[in-house]
């Protein structure tokens, strides 16, 4: 049996729904960070060795596959009755966005490593991260 009654540090009381709810809230809040991350890792495959402001973003089903995978974590994110079969509940749009800043780290990182990728080619950071 479930305690019902269960007191946080803040002195708050959380029923076990309460609970549930803000469980199913965390599962799909890390869902969707997860998503947003992959947006960066996508950008940042399109090359090996050449700036995203040289490339471009012209390829597009790289496009489509961004808003696809967008669409497609809002339809599992709002879609009544998900929090029953994959325990997701809806998040407010704020939500989606503590993930961001991470994302930016991500390209930032990896347009400084290709940088330095292309001025000094065969050198020590060219043989640890170059795939």
């Amino acid at each position: 049996k479930a305690v019902n009654d269960l007191e946080d540090s803040y002195g708050q009381e959380w029923t076990y729904q309460q609970r549930k709810i803000l469980e199913y809230t965390c599962h799909t809040a890390f869902f969707v960070s997860i998503v947003v991350v992959q947006w960066t890792d996508l950008i940042i495959c399109k090359t090996r060795r050449n700036s995203l402001l040289t490339q471009g973003m012209t390829n597009n089903m790289m496009n489509f596959g961004l808003v696809f995978e967008t669409v497609l974590a809002a339809v599992l994110c709002y879609t009544p009755g998900l929090d029953k079969g994959l325990n997701m509940y809806p998040l407010k749009f704020v939500w989606w966005l503590p993930a961001i800043p991470f994302s930016i780290t991500i390209l930032v990182y990896d347009e400084i490593r290709k940088y330095i990728l292309r001025k000094n080619p065969g050198g020590w950071v060219e043989q640890e991260t170059y795939y």
